[in-house]
């Protein structure tokens, strides 16, 4: 089955060095490569600060546009990895090995089973 890992982090602490966050993308690599080397990776990539986001609601039948995330929080979605686990203790088992999981309240990692959609499975076997 298919999880997915929603990284959750601080975006600016302020107490990281270049070197520290040389280090800590390093070891997001390493578990990509570990996974990749077991044939479970399916994809990751990092999201650009919350700055950077724009949230649509619909309101009256209209796009509402609002920038920025909807709530203040202490740590933002920073990214993603999907994996192809047999369960989920072994889901649980990779979220342990991600960088910014939980480590002194620096983050955590979200896991969730990503959905089956039998209509872009079809959609990839018709070529389309």
């Amino acid at each position: 089955m298919r999880y997915m890992f929603l990284i959750y982090s601080r975006e600016h602490p302020a107490d990281r060095s270049e070197e520290e966050l040389e280090r800590l993308r390093a070891a997001h690599y390493a578990v990509m490569d570990e996974a990749k080397s077991k044939g479970i990776f399916q994809g990751a990539e990092p999201l650009r600060p919350t700055t950077t986001a724009t949230t649509v609601r619909i309101e009256g039948g209209k796009p509402l546009i609002v920038d920025g995330p909807f709530a203040e929080t202490k740590e933002q979605l920073a990214g993603y990895y999907i994996l192809d686990c047999d369960n989920l203790d072994e889901a649980i088992s990779w979220a342990a090995k991600i960088p910014t999981s939980c480590k002194g309240g620096e983050g955590c990692v979200e896991i969730r089973p990503v959905a089956d959609l039998p209509y872009l499975r079809a959609s990839a076997r018709a070529g389309a």
